[in-house]
């Protein structure tokens, strides 16, 4: 599923979340802009854990079976999840 042309790309919304992040730790936000920037911060969460999901549904890798037939078989978790 394509993203809109004005949606930022994964590693932008990182960048954009490690910023917040950064501000926030830093302490130095008055408390209105404080809960701004973790509400924004959220929803970023929220936008690029679904922009993982939708990744990994796509990782599913196609394979032959031996009749030559595509065979869809899921991308291995690693044991530590």
């Amino acid at each position: 599923m394509p993203k809109p042309k004005d949606e930022p790309t994964f590693d932008q919304g990182m960048a954009e979340l490690e910023r917040i992040v950064a501000r926030l730790e830093a302490g130095e936000l008055p408390l209105e802009e404080a809960l701004a920037a973790f509400e924004a911060g959220i929803a970023l969460v929220r936008q690029l854990h679904q922009r993982l999901t939708d990744a990994e549904a796509r990782i599913d890798v196609l394979t032959r079976d031996a009749t030559g037939g595509l065979q869809l078989q899921p991308l291995e978790r690693d044991a530590k999840e």
